[in-house]
Formats: C-alpha cells, sequence, structure tokens
C-alpha cells in the first residue's frame, strides 16, 4: 500500500512540475470558436434595469454597463443573442427581462445574469405583407409590439406570444388607461379597444380621438446618456466591412458601398485591428477636400504599415499615422472621373501595392485611363491599354478592382461589370497585358455563361488562379499562364455514388469573395449561402457555415481576410464583422522545441474542444503517443497545425496522463517532441 501511495505521490509530483512547466505556453483561442467583432458607438437607446444595471443599444448592438462597478457586458451570437441588428429595447420590470426586438422581427428576452430567451414566433411566421415591429411598451408582465399589420402580446414571464390583433393597420405606437388599449396608426389615426371585450376581435376596435399620451418615455436615456457617452465598450466604429486586408499584423478594412449595380452611400471609413484594439483614419475627409467622402472600397499599406492608402468611389485618398496627408484626383494627378470635371465620381476601385512600395491603381469608367502606377518617389505613371476599354470605346471598364500580385509578380484583376465581365493578367515587367478572359469556356468546351459577372480572384498554395463568378468558383491552371490557352477549369467533384458522374465545385453559387489558408484550402464567401471551406485538394466540403448553424453574422459575405499566424478567418457580412479560428496556421521551415507547442495545455478535466498543436511544417506526420509509447492518435497537419480530440483511435477519452506528440516532415526527416498533461 505504500508503495502504491508513494507512487501516485510521485505522479502528481511529477506531473505537477510538467503543468508549471507548459503553462509558460502562450494563450491562443480555441480552435472552432467565433468571434463577433460589433460596433457599440451610436448610442440609440438606454433602459435601466434592476439593480445598477443599464442596458444600452447602441449602433444596432447591446451592452450592458453596471454603474456600480463601472463594467461592461457586450452581447452578440456568441453570447447568447440569437440574431443581429437590434432596433428597440424596453425593460420589464415585473419579469426582470428586456425585451430586445431585432429589424427581422426576431425576439429576446435578456436577464441581467446574461440568460437569453429567444421568442422566433413573429420572425419565423410566413407572411405576405410587411411585419416590422415599430415600438415597444410594457404593461405588468406583457410587451405589446406595435407591428406594421397590427399589435403583437408577448408574455415575457412565459416567453411566449400571448394574443395577435391583426388590425391591418400600421401600427406605431401602443398605449393605455384603466379602460382601454390603444393603438396610433402611421395614417389612420388612433383606434381603441375596451379592455373588457374580446380584443383579438377587431370589430371590437374603434377609431377615436381622444387617447393618453404616446410619447415614449425617455427618462432612462436622459439620465443617463452624459455618462454613457464616457464608456468604450471597444469593437469598431461602423458595422461596414466590405474589404478586408490582412497585412503587417493588422486587419485594414473599409466600409465597401459601391457598385454600378448599388449605391449604398457608406460613410468613408477605414478601420484597423490591431491585437484586438480598433482605431480608425480621419474621417472627416469632406470638410477638408469640399466633396464627399463615401464608399470607399480598398486600401493597402506599403512596408510602413502606418502610411496607408485607400481607394473608391470618390478618388484615392493618402494616410499617415492615420491623419490625413493628400486626395488625389483630376486636379493634381492622371486621375479622371467618369462624369467630366465631377471631383466625386473618380472610381479607384482596387489598389495593390508591389514589392517595391509602388501603388498600382485602377481607374474604372475613365475616358483615357485605366491602369496607373504612383511610385514610391510620388510620381505618376499611366499604363493605358485599348484592352480595357469597353465595347463602345467611350470609357474604361466600369469595375475594375480586387487587384493583387501572384507568387511570379503578376497583377491580376477582375471586371464585374455585367457590359463586359471578365479578368486579366498584367505584366508589370513588360508593361503589357498578356492575358484576358472574356467569354469563358471550362475544360469540357462547354460556356460558363455569359454574364458570370466575376467579384474577387486570388491565388492558391500551388500557384493557380482562382476566380468566384456569378455561377460558382472557376480557376486557370498556373501551366495555362504564359501559354495561348484561355480554357478556364471548373474542378470536378465525384459523386462516390457508384457512378462515374461528377458536379462541378460550387455550381451556381455566386461566390463573392475567396480566401486561401495556410494549409491550402478554399473559404468561399457567398452573397446568399454563407461561407463554405473546401479541401486543398477540392474535392470535401469542410465546413458550410451559415446563420442558422453558427455565429456567422449574415449570410451575405462582402470579404474574407485571414491571419495565418493565429488561423483567424475574418468574415466582412452587410451585418460586421466576425471571425472563425481556423485550425490552419503558417507552415514553418523546421520544427523544433522552441516552435512546436499545444495548447490547451494542461487539459482540465472539464475541457471537451479540440487540442491545437501548432508550429509544424507543411503536411507534417503528426502522431500522438501514451507514456508507454501506444500510438492513440495520428494525421497531417494543415499548414502549421494538426488538432486532437483528445481520444483515442477507438473514440474514447483519454485517461490523465501526459501525452507525447512525435513530429515528422513530409518526406519523413524527423521533426521534435513536445508533451501534453491531461487531468480527468
Amino acid at each position: 500500500m505504500r508503495h502504491t501511495i508513494n507512487h501516485k505521490i510521485g505522479w502528481v509530483i511529477g506531473l505537477s512540475f510538467i503543468i508549471c512547466h507548459l503553462s509558460l505556453s502562450p494563450a491562443k483561442a480555441q480552435v472552432g470558436t467565433w468571434h463577433n467583432y460589433l460596433a457599440y458607438h451610436d448610442v440609440q437607446q438606454i433602459q435601466a434595469a434592476s439593480g445598477s444595471d443599464l442596458f444600452v443599444l447602441a449602433s444596432n448592438g447591446l451592452y450592458q454597463y453596471n454603474l456600480q462597478d463601472k463594467t461592461i457586458y457586450t452581447y452578440d451570437k456568441t453570447k447568447g443573442l440569437s440574431d443581429v441588428n437590434i432596433t428597440n429595447i424596453r425593460w420589464c420590470p415585473q419579469t426582470k427581462r428586456l425585451v430586445a426586438v431585432y429589424n427581422n422581427c426576431n425576439i429576446d428576452l435578456v436577464e441581467t445574469n446574461g440568460n437569453v430567451v429567444n421568442v422566433s414566433d413573429i420572425y419565423s411566421k410566413s407572411m405576405t405583407g410587411d411585419k416590422t415591429i415599430n415600438s415597444i411598451t410594457i404593461n405588468g408582465q406583457y410587451a405589446y409590439l406595435a407591428c406594421s399589420f397590427g399589435v403583437v402580446k408577448v408574455d415575457t414571464k412565459n416567453a411566449e406570444i400571448s394574443e395577435s390583433y391583426m388590425l391591418n393597420l400600421n401600427i406605431t405606437a401602443v398605449a393605455f388607461d384603466a379602460s382601454y388599449i390603444y393603438a396610433r396608426s402611421q395614417s389612420n389615426g388612433v383606434w381603441r379597444a375596451a379592455l373588457n371585450t374580446n380584443v383579438i376581435d377587431p370589430n371590437n376596435w374603434q377609431q377615436t380621438t381622444t387617447f393618453p399620451s404616446f410619447t415614449q418615455d425617455n427618462t432612462d436615456y436622459d439620465t443617463y446618456i452624459e455618462e454613457v457617452k464616457t464608456l468604450d465598450p471597444g469593437g469598431p466604429k461602423y458595422n461596414y466591412f466590405g474589404f478586408l486586408r490582412f497585412k503587417h499584423q493588422r486587419l485594414y478594412s473599409c466600409g465597401g458601398g459601391y457598385s454600378m449595380a448599388a449605391d449604398l452611400k457608406r460613410p468613408g471609413t477605414v478601420q484597423i485591428m490591431k491585437d484586438g484594439n480598433w482605431s480608425e483614419l480621419q474621417d472627416n475627409i469632406a470638410d477638408v477636400t469640399g466633396w464627399r467622402y463615401i464608399n470607399v472600397l480598398t486600401v493597402d499599406a506599403d512596408n510602413d504599415p502606418e502610411h496607408v492608402f485607400v481607394g473608391g468611389q470618390t478618388g484615392l485618398y493618402e494616410f499617415q499615422n492615420s491623419q490625413f496627408v493628400k486626395a488625389y484626383n483630376i486636379d493634381n494627378s492622371p486621375l479622371e472621373s467618369n462624369q467630366g470635371e465631377k471631383k466625386h465620381w473618380v472610381l479607384v476601385e482596387g489598389i495593390a501595392m508591389d514589392s517595391n512600395n509602388n501603388l498600382w491603381c485602377l481607374n474604372s469608367g475613365a475616358f483615357t485611363q485605366s491602369i496607373l502606377e504612383l511610385t514610391n518617389t510620388k510620381t505618376w505613371n499611366s499604363y493605358h491599354t485599348s484592352q480595357l476599354m469597353n465595347p463602345d470605346g467611350a470609357n474604361s471598364l466600369y469595375g475594375m478592382c480586387s487587384p493583387f500580385f501572384d507568387s511570379r509578380g503578376l497583377l491580376w484583376f477582375v471586371n464585374y461589370h455585367w457590359n463586359t465581365p471578365s479578368f486579366y493578367c498584367y505584366d508589370i515587367g513588360s508593361k503589357s497585358l498578356i492575358k484576358s478572359y472574356k467569354n469563358l469556356i471550362n475544360q469540357d468546351g462547354t460556356s460558363i455563361g455569359e454574364y458570370y459577372n466575376p467579384h474577387c480572384i486570388c491565388e492558391d498554395l500551388d500557384g493557380n488562379i482562382w476566380v468566384g463568378t456569378e455561377f460558382g468558383p472557376v480557376l486557370i491552371e498556373k501551366d495555362n499562364i504564359y501559354t495561348d490557352n484561355t480554357y478556364i477549369t471548373q474542378v470536378k467533384v465525384p459523386r462516390n455514388d457508384g457512378t462515374n458522374y461528377a458536379d462541378y465545385l460550387l455550381s451556381g453559387i455566386p461566390i463573392t469573395s475567396i480566401a486561401i489558408d495556410a494549409g491550402g484550402r478554399k473559404w468561399f464567401g457567398t452573397s446568399s449561402n454563407g461561407v463554405y471551406l473546401i479541401s486543398a485538394d477540392n474535392m470535401t466540403e469542410l465546413h458550410h457555415f451559415t446563420i442558422s448553424n453558427s455565429a456567422l453574422l449574415s449570410n451575405n459575405i462582402e470579404s474574407i481576410a485571414i491571419n495565418n499566424e493565429s488561423g483567424e478567418v475574418f468574415f466582412g457580412t452587410d451585418n460586421g464583422l466576425c471571425s472563425y479560428m481556423s485550425d490552419a496556421t503558417t507552415t514553418y521551415d523546421e520544427m523544433t522545441k522552441d516552435n512546436v507547442w499545444a495548447y490547451p495545455n494542461p487539459v482540465a478535466h472539464d475541457y471537451t474542444g479540440l487540442i491545437t498543436i501548432v508550429g509544424l511544417t507543411y503536411n507534417a506526420d503528426v502522431k500522438i503517443l501514451a507514456s508507454n509509447g501506444a500510438l492513440v492518435a495520428e494525421g497531417r497537419s494543415n499548414g502549421g497545425t494538426f488538432t486532437w480530440d483528445g481520444c483515442d483511435k477507438n473514440g474514447n477519452r483519454v485517461a490523465s496522463g501526459v501525452y507525447m506528440v512525435a513530429t515528422a516532415k513530409s518526406d519523413g526527416s524527423k521533426g521534435t517532441v513536445c508533451k501534453i498533461a491531461i487531468i480527468h
């Protein structure tokens, strides 16, 4: 017995020593987790809750502030909320729940302890007409919702719809006195029903000219607004993320908002996140230049991460240390307006910095310009070519965007406009357009379709070029880039159903953005189908994230960028910015004890997520071994990352102990070993 006790004591002491050593490993977010980066800047409503808590609706997001301890807690889809874009909030004192209404008529009931209960009946109900919720009135335990079709009574205690009063009127407010419920319509005056009658029956409602005051109670807002204005809940200033670029360990973003098919008039904004902290470039540019500053579409920085260039609907702008430096327009550069002398119509929808800090610009819709270079010495060069003119010869292509330099130094870009859907390869060395792709024919000799409207373009780890079109992704194989072949490849995915049939990859799905991660996998953003993650060999759909199965903020993806150091994948949507912590990171040339480590480590007894090993070479062989040398699990890395679910080959959770991670390069040469402590 004494020997057994001493053995156990020795094991615990040894494990404790290992745990202390392993705790020095840097902390990282868990693979498979989501993060929402929402704005809480523009305060809209304030509701005093029980105790010392305030609920604040700001930028259509929600946060909670404690007046005593000054703490702030932000809510989003990763913290219990069911949706995004809250339009109204109201506190119910009787049930101690906040009624939060979304712009799509979804409803959440939020408690001060962070508990959230969803009431989705109105949201999920099929109706032919509008079902907007205009305002909330609290009466006892009930919330009365003034809707575009009538009034809905919500029982906040039991989290259910109690009654609906279908008045066929656009009701903007509800009020009560001792005998009646009143409903004010947008254009048909005020209606009321006696509370001792069947209020559901529309025949019991009569028009009236006498009613209680409909002024919403703004006491909480007026009382606390000055203090709330001093708060910093974190996050960006705006929820506009039409374009993302990850560079210099920073996420550069701008609002977007313009194409030839839409003009959203989003405020000109460039927001930058570094180490989780947000900053904005100076944005009162219209006051300085004298013309509007909206719909900023693209951003890039040179070797100095604080030296930033911005392009958009109204021209090209330069910033240093977040401050405005210069606007380039028809007066001081070769850039041209597509509407004569109008400075606020200088379309620079795409910019890209080359390896020598020269900025390349695409001037859409110009009369005599298309490709321009602003050198690092601030001189302009124009490389206009007639090949980039519209068929009528009057203007350059109307939608040139998404330029990038591939691994060969070639400049690629697309033209999304329906007039001439196309994409191009330009050699900045020879100053010539070496490839044009217009009427797309695939490897089978089949046309992809006339109006395929390419939206984005990028290069994979093998040197192939991917283009996102209205009809799905297409591929330019690297071996065809310097040949006369102009056909495109649509990847065929076997059905594996016993036939020889195959389907084109994501055929018919509009692709709005593409990013390649460190494992060579493709992230495809779509206009209405969320995000797809496709394996490096293009044969397997690894994930399909939508708003219904993830914390994705919208199924309409406008942009994607990846931090390959951490594996975090950012999604700019029409509802704001969110991210997913993927299991692929930057690869290393060598695996050493200094760069190969695991997290979380030690693994606590209540942890059920993935255990992540980072610092690996590309396609490294990884084996998890028990202390007796038995093989527990094995596999290949995604880029520089390998994940383990903490189970053996039979799917059973492994016992407490220290497990060895043995690695080897893809060619079989030896890697290194790290340890993982697991405690149950």
